[in-house]
């Protein structure tokens, strides 16, 4: 049997976990001197109220190998196949952990590891697509190939609306410096080949939020595309941006997702974006 891993950065719509059997091994999330499992012992909105009361920004640290050996042990049977697909290695160590788990267990599982290079509902997708290729019959080399060659055109665009969480985390290195000397702006991130850089920037939220449309416009206008708007507690702001952008692009299928708590501790809550899935 072939199951399907992914970890806690990426984000899965609630009815997708069963409905396409996607496992999910959770971030851990350490305020203080304190751990929890990310969606096990601490929800977004758990996480969120942690921020306010504590006035602290937590670090988020990935499952560790043995976590990973424990959690495949958990969810698989000898002899199963698993393909697990995580949060971009360049800002992460969640893929290296899950490499080092495959060559533990080999002797029980086949694992394949895939670096997504990406985050968010961008992994969801890719292993939703993943389980329908294995449903109409393809091998696990088969789909593999695909998720390899389809993580480079899926585009992840970002606008945050406070630079307070980014400053804090150690995670996003690429923005820290462009960071550093910025006031009252509002940057567009893009999570692209793995690295999330911010390209612009910009003065007011609508302009954006406008330009965050514009961006993904000039990579897939007239291309057939999930559609996905995400945010960090600001679920108006997101179905807004939705809203907006179906009047652009030729989606097949629209989404609106929260952010995982392992993102949105490093961008902030109010961060809103795209990400933008090619279909063929």
């Amino acid at each position: 049997m072939l199951r399907i891993v992914t970890d806690g950065a990426a984000d899965i719509l609630p009815e997708w976990g069963k409905e396409y059997d996607i496992d999910m091994i959770p971030v851990n999330i350490l305020f203080g001197e304190k751990s929890y499992l990310q969606g096990v012992e601490l929800d977004n909105e758990g996480f969120y109220r942690l921020v306010d009361e504590s006035k602290r920004i937590p670090k988020t640290a990935q499952p560790s190998p043995h976590q990973f050996v424990e959690f495949y042990r958990k969810i698989a049977d000898k002899g199963d196949t698993i393909i697990s697909v995580h949060v971009t290695a360049k800002l992460s160590g969640t893929y290296a952990s899950a490499v080092a788990a495959a060559e533990e267990v080999k002797s029980e599982f086949k694992v394949l590891p895939v670096d997504s290079i990406l985050g968010s509902i961008a992994i969801g997708l890719m292993c939703r697509e993943a389980r329908k290729m294995d449903r109409a019959g393809k091998s696990p080399q088969e789909i593999v190939k695909y998720l390899e060659e389809i993580k480079h055109r899926v585009r992840v665009i970002l606008t945050l609306d406070t630079l307070e969480y980014a400053k804090m985390s150690g995670r996003v290195k690429t923005l820290q410096a462009a960071l550093a000397s910025v006031l009252n702006v509002k940057p567009i991130a893009v999570l692209r080949e793995g690295d999330l850089k911010m390209e612009e920037r910009v003065r007011t939220r609508k302009a954006a939020l406008d330009r965050v449309i514009e961006m993904a416009e000039g990579e897939f206008r007239n291309i057939s595309v999930y559609l996905a708007a995400v945010h960090a507690r600001d679920p108006q702001s997101g179905q807004a941006l939705l809203d907006d952008a179906k009047k652009h692009f030729n989606a097949k299928e629209t989404m609106l997702s929260d952010l995982s708590i392992s993102v949105a501790a490093n961008l902030g809550p109010g961060t809103v974006g795209l990400v933008l899935y090619p279909t063929s």
